[in-house]
């Protein structure tokens, strides 16, 4: 009956015997299954740390470092995803979560991810001594540190602009928070998630190289991979197998771009905020096929009706009880207690970093950590403050074209995820030939990832940008300048502000691998904090990682609390689509 009454409305029409499309998708289902369990048992391999695994620079071995690599950063996404909802979810819900977790989150993505190597990779490999499974799981942690932080603060930005009638539908049928969360919020954050995700994938790219060939004072891993491939190719001036490892690069993102995130956009559209239904909507062949195959929607509708059923549960919180109704603190008393515990936290802590370091850094170690990060700062400003022009007005010619977006796609996805690395040859040579100051001319390494997260959400936001209201803006002939200030602009601009905060942590991020490059035994470096880091990482120099780590961390945190808090506030405030 139901498949009659799809009939009826102008629904698709499947055969009741399986067809071609039966066939394709339950191959290319098994595929991706047997691919993903060859990837996991090599990752679970027994290792010796005398007798690491060696890396060739055979092209015919790239196939499975991608295959490696890919395991890695998918592993990583499905732990974000999952970070995402559990931390963004009381950030923007709680305001004393709010005072902690957001500044905190400013922190976890100003570390860079050389911060997070030097102090976890030792921990993980000695939790699973004797496999694999322990560098895999440093590696991992690595490329979620580059990809979690951006889909926090998306999925963060699209609580806190949920549109007050959707809010009210809610109240009015009466949904629990558990009902709210699974069929409000994060339907209506779904659209600028998966364009986020798409970045984070990328970010991840960024440091591959870092995250699979791990290097930190006396301790050296590489884990099969792209990354440890472009690290032997560069130590080796090896100009041919960076060009290999381009094409591998290319190849892999080619092939997740189409089998996983188009037919996310193109599933996530349904999801966008509007009144009037959309002119041109996204389409992706792998979605058409999964829809068209019958033996998969049979054996998939048991697991959709199951997903359903547990998101319209009626699960909510259990209540107070008695004791708290009684003891529970006025709002004014409750913040005196919170933001009073919070400093002694603070101070605590303060206190000891100062007592660890004090015996062996001085005030003269912290005037060139500050003096190098006011240096990193004048450079991630201007970057910031160029990709903005460049990249707003584009992101938005494309997300307001899905056609056009489908294109351009996997284009950026391949741009964002370029690692710097493969650039080393090309600045180092330019730089050396031209007796260029590397001051200058290695800060554009810097951006050449972070830009991408400006682009990606302004994307985001303009996919998401509701047809009726362009419609209005078009019947008033709302043109020209006046339209970018009085439609569009106001209409992305909460998704533009996550892009910035993302892209300028992205920048301080990329600093590590961007202020200090090397080619064979040549090596440049442009001054900045992000040299200084990875100059004592390659020491091994704890107490002064730590402390550029910190001074790094102050600094994104100013920025953020002083210019990107503040236009959080104003886009919750003023531009929401109400």
């Amino acid at each position: 009956m139901e498949h009659y009454a799809e009939l009826l409305i102008g629904g698709p029409w499947y055969k009741r015997f399986p067809s071609w499309r039966d066939a394709a998708a339950t191959l290319l289902v098994l595929a991706i299954v047997i691919l993903l369990g060859s990837g996991a048992h090599q990752m679970v391999a027994p290792l010796v740390a005398a007798q690491q695994p060696e890396i060739s620079l055979s092209p015919s071995a790239l196939p499975v470092y991608a295959l490696r690599t890919t395991m890695r950063m998918l592993a990583a996404l499905v732990a974000s995803l999952i970070f995402t909802f559990i931390y963004a979810t009381p950030a923007a819900k709680s305001r004393r979560a709010e005072t902690v977790l957001i500044p905190l989150l400013d922190v976890l993505q100003s570390v860079p991810v050389l911060g997070y190597l030097s102090f976890t990779v030792v921990f993980f490999v000695s939790l699973f001594p004797g496999t694999s499974l322990g560098p895999e799981l440093a590696a991992i942690f690595a490329i979620f540190t580059a990809q979690a932080w951006n889909m926090a603060f998306s999925f963060y930005q699209s609580l806190i602009t949920v549109p007050a009638d959707l809010d009210e539908a809610s109240r009015g049928f009466r949904f629990t928070g558990w009902q709210r969360f699974w069929r409000l919020e994060v339907p209506f954050a779904m659209p600028g998630l998966v364009w986020n995700m798409m970045m984070s994938m990328s970010g991840g790219w960024f440091f591959v190289v870092a995250s699979e060939a791990i290097s930190v004072g006396k301790f050296q891993m590489a884990l099969p991979g792209i990354g440890s491939y472009v690290a032997l190719a560069i130590q080796q001036r090896e100009l041919a197998g960076v060009g290999w490892a381009i094409v591998a690069m290319s190849v892999t993102i080619l092939i997740y771009d189409q089998l996983l995130f188009r037919p996310l956009v193109a599933w996530a559209d349904k999801f966008r905020f509007e009144q009037t239904a959309a002119l041109v909507v996204p389409r992706s062949w792998v979605l058409d096929l999964f829809r068209g195959a019958r033996l998969l929607r049979l054996l998939g509708e048991p697991i959709g009706r199951a997903v359903q059923s547990g998101g319209r549960a009626r699960l909510a919180l259990p209540r107070k009880s008695r004791w708290r109704l009684v003891f529970e603190l006025p709002d004014r008393a409750g913040d005196v207690a919170w933001f009073g515990f919070l400093l002694a936290a603070l101070a605590y802590v303060g206190w000891k970093l100062v007592q660890y370091a004090a015996p062996q850094l001085s005030w003269g170690d912290v005037t060139i950590a500050v003096s190098n990060g006011m240096l990193t700062l004048a450079r991630v400003v201007i970057l910031i403050v160029l990709a903005t022009v460049i990249w707003v007005p584009i992101g938005v010619g494309v997300g307001l074209r899905p056609k056009l977006a489908e294109k351009v796609q996997p284009i950026a996805q391949f741009l964002a995820a370029f690692p710097a690395n493969l650039l080393f040859p090309v600045a180092v040579y330019l730089i050396v030939k031209f007796a260029l100051a590397p001051k200058i001319w290695l800060s554009p390494l810097m951006i050449l990832g972070a830009q991408w997260y400006i682009l990606f959400n302004v994307i985001a936001g303009a996919s998401a940008f509701p047809s009726d209201f362009r419609e209005a803006a078009a019947s008033f002939r709302i043109r020209g300048w006046r339209w970018w200030r009085q439609v569009m602009l106001p209409g992305i601009f909460p998704y533009y502000v996550t892009g910035a905060i993302t892209a300028s942590g992205g920048a301080w991020n990329a600093s590590i691998v961007s202020e200090a490059v090397s080619w064979g035994p040549t090596r440049l470096s442009g001054s900045g904090l992000g040299a200084y880091i990875a100059q004592m990482t390659e020491a091994g120099d704890y107490p002064r990682i730590a402390l550029g780590v910190a001074v790094m961390s102050v600094f994104v945190i100013t920025m953020n609390r002083l210019l990107w808090r503040p236009l959080y506030a104003f886009a919750q405030r003023r531009t929401r689509l109400d």
